[in-house]
């Protein structure tokens, strides 16, 4: 299994299906053969109503029983939206499959996004004035794939219109012919077209907005629409559904070394832990695919002590805030706080979630928002709302760590590129890190 043929990887939610069925279960023959199940068989037990995932101790079994002498295609480290797209996107094709995950599925940094499936419209304004192809070539990704996991997963996403207030008519100007060129660029991608509101109408679809923001009168507000997703229980439909398909995937496992072929000095397999039993067994396989998210760099290092590191991470902090902050159906865009960042607001669940941030931090387990963060928040949100914004308002608050791959020449984390870096520098263990929720599929 190449290096090459690991790049195309990146789940497909029912790509053999066609479907839009992600949560329909059959009990799928995930036996130590050698090869996984024919796609016309993946496609029947995606699509069977009757569907049932195969228990822990089944998908175990499976990983126990991929040896030496019958090793899986992949054995894929980490549970969260890259490692399931893989382990999905692999199975679906016909490989052998197993992934483990040291905690639980989505437990890291895909259950702690914004929510948003994002066309990425912010990376269109980089690509025009740095003139980054690079980044023009993410949000032709990201458009591509917004759509696409709003159709394969109706009932986990949606359509969100998101408005962008203008407090002077050259903001007006600037952002509605920016959003008209985003129109332009999604083309049959396009969710629905963006529009100009006057100040009036603006006020009735967001009560709270401010009609005046640092003694500048509001002149109307811009709409475009995007993506937003339950982004836990998408993660946990991709785990799900790629079982369905024969992979073994096994949550609360964790590698704790590497197994190498003593002649070639490849990567074969990984020694993995039961965290839930305490056992330990030994797994087998021909490429082992390193989607540890942050932890990639502990993953790389079992392989080499003295690998140099990869990662850069970036600190997200969201805030929850009650509902009355956000009218349901519809979210607010800070186009610009004081460190240049895009601040969004938008209703989730009955409440609003607000964020996020881009500072450096260091890689925990579990990292905790700062109260500078929070406040950060506030701060930028207080401007543009008609409310009084009280730090007792925060119901909740979460941080997530950005896998950012390492650019030497960045200024910092905000303008380190989005895309994947897929990369096999020891034989056998291929490292797929950075990347963004949206475009987890490339």
């Amino acid at each position: 299994m190449s290096a090459t043929r690991i790049r195309r990887f990146g789940a497909v939610l029912a790509a053999a299906a066609g479907g839009t069925s992600i949560l329909l279960f059959t009990r799928p023959s995930i036996a130590g053969n050698d090869r996984g199940p024919s796609p016309d068989l993946v496609r029947s037990q995606i699509n069977d109503s009757k569907a049932v995932v195969p228990s822990r101790v089944v998908q175990e079994s499976a990983l126990i029983a991929a040896n030496n002498s019958n090793p899986l295609d992949i054995l894929v480290i980490g549970g969260g939206a890259t490692g399931c797209g893989v382990a999905l996107d692999a199975a679906t094709r016909g490989l052998r499959v197993g992934l483990v995950e040291r905690e639980d599925f989505s437990s890291g940094t895909s259950s702690r996004s914004t929510k948003l499936i994002h066309g990425g419209v912010r990376y269109l304004e980089k690509a025009v004035f740095n003139l980054d192809y690079g980044q023009l070539k993410l949000v032709f990704h990201a458009l591509e794939e917004r759509k696409q996991v709003i159709r394969n997963a109706p009932h986990l996403s949606n359509a969100l219109p998101c408005m962008t207030p203008c407090f002077d008519w050259f903001e007006v100007v600037y952002y509605w012919v920016g959003l008209k060129m985003y129109d332009l660029v999604a083309g049959r991608h396009l969710l629905h077209l963006s529009r100009y509101y006057s100040a009036q109408e603006s006020a009735e679809l967001f009560p709270t907005l401010a009609m005046k923001a640092k003694d500048r009168s509001l002149k109307g507000a811009v709409v475009y629409y995007d993506g937003q997703m339950n982004d836990s229980r998408l993660n946990v439909g991709l785990a799900l559904t790629a079982a369905l398909a024969g992979a073994a995937v096994l949550n609360h496992a964790e590698v704790i070394s590497l197994i190498k072929d003593e002649a070639s000095n490849r990567i074969i397999g990984a020694r993995i832990r039961n965290n839930l039993s305490g056992k330990e067994f030994d797994t087998y396989a021909k490429v082992v695919v390193n989607a540890a998210g942050p932890f990639c760099d502990s993953v790389r290092k079992l392989a080499d002590q003295n690998v140099q590191p990869m990662i850069c991470p970036s600190s997200g902090v969201h805030i929850v805030l009650p509902d009355y902050y956000s009218p349901e159906g519809m979210g607010l865009i800070v186009p610009k706080t004081k460190d240049g960042r895009v601040v969004f607001m938008l209703p989730w669940l009955g409440r609003t979630v607000a964020g996020t941030t881009d500072s450096d931090t260091v890689i925990t387990l579990l990292p905790e928002p700062h109260e500078d963060e929070i406040q950060f928040i506030l701060d930028a949100i207080s401007d543009y709302l008609n409310v009084k914004v009280r730090r007792t308002d925060v119901l909740s608050a979460w941080s997530g760590i950005r896998p950012l791959a390492m650019d030497p020449s960045a200024k910092n984390t905000e303008s380190i590129s989005r895309d994947h870096v897929v990369c096999e520098d020891f034989p056998g263990l291929v490292t797929i890190t950075g990347g963004k929720w949206t475009t987890y599929r490339r």
